[in-house]
């Protein structure tokens, strides 16, 4: 049988990624928390943390790691139907994979719906947060993948719309003559990190496919509201979700580089479904701020999303 106290403090090391943050959540000493998991590592035969800065997890002690926060769920949903059961010594925390501009613009409000649990978020680009699912390592995740990840639903959200900015200022010095692929080439432009690829997207839609497509000199800013930030002191042209731009559009301290021309990039939300019911809650709620926040999944993609 497996020794959850022991587990307990395995998985407050790896999430916390350090000892003595475990043994402030868990309120013992760090020497406690080193001793259940050197017992647990012992009674298992193999290594379960890399000690570092930050410790993290290998395979094996991610897999527990993934298996205790599985059965606080069961047992949380037993809880409720069966009263009673001794009280859990705190919330739940729920382990999501969401990209940056979802948290800025719509995940919040569904997180608030669930005022009883807590949350251990992953930011990651929509185009790879599913792998974290695939490695066991969250619970569920917003994704631009609509195959569902093995052992996972998959439901359509909405798409997130994107509308490439920049201020009037900097579309003035750097596209005199009108935005064409020439200056495209040699305008700055915002990139969040290495796996963004929106820009090339947009470039592909208002190009097409008879010219290549360039690669212009960036600034690399990985924020969602520096991108914003970013845009309005005409650092150069990004593409922002329309939620947080729509105002500085109107107000004309943004323009769009080619009007009425956004880029929709449809959302997923995938869930594990060894969790069984524990998970529906939090599902409702995402569901419900996707669908309200987002616009309608285009299924054709060979025409450009409208304005």
């Amino acid at each position: 049988m497996l020794d959850y106290p022991l587990m307990a403090a395995l998985a407050a090391v790896i999430r916390t990624g350090s000892f003595e943050r475990a043994a402030r959540q868990l309120h013992v000493t760090p020497s406690a928390v080193s001793q259940r998991v050197k017992l647990l590592e012992e009674r298992l035969g193999t290594v379960l943390v890399v000690r570092g800065q930050p410790c993290t997890g290998t395979a094996a002690g991610q897999r527990l790691c993934q298996h205790v926060e599985q059965v606080s769920l069961l047992e949380s949903e037993l809880r409720g139907a069966l009263p009673g059961l001794s009280p859990a010594d705190g919330p739940i925390t729920l382990r999501i994979a969401v990209n940056a501009d979802s948290l800025a613009t719509w995940f919040v409000a569904a997180m608030a719906e669930l005022p009883g649990c807590l949350f251990d978020l992953v930011l990651d680009d929509q185009d790879h947060s599913a792998e974290w699912l695939r490695k066991g390592e969250v619970l569920a995740a917003v994704t631009a993948s609509a195959a569902p990840v093995p052992g996972c639903n998959s439901h359509p959200l909405g798409a997130l719309r994107y509308r490439a900015t920049a201020s009037p200022d900097y579309l003035h010095r750097h596209f005199p003559d009108g935005v064409m692929a020439k200056s495209l080439a040699t305008a700055p432009c915002l990139t969040f990190n290495r796996k963004d690829r929106l820009q090339a997207q947009w470039l592909r839609l208002v190009l097409g496919d008879h010219e290549p497509v360039p690669t212009p000199p960036t600034h690399w800013l990985p924020s969602t509201h520096a991108f914003v930030d970013g845009a309005l002191a005409g650092l150069g042209w990004g593409m922002n979700p329309d939620p947080l731009v729509a105002d500085h559009l109107a107000a004309g301290r943004l323009v769009e580089l080619v009007p009425g021309r956004p880029l929709d990039v449809p959302l997923h939300w995938q869930q594990s479904r060894i969790a069984g019911t524990a998970l529906d809650e939090l599902s409702r709620a995402v569901l419900r701020a996707g669908r309200q926040a987002l616009h309608p999944i285009v299924e054709s993609m060979g025409s450009p999303p409208a304005a």
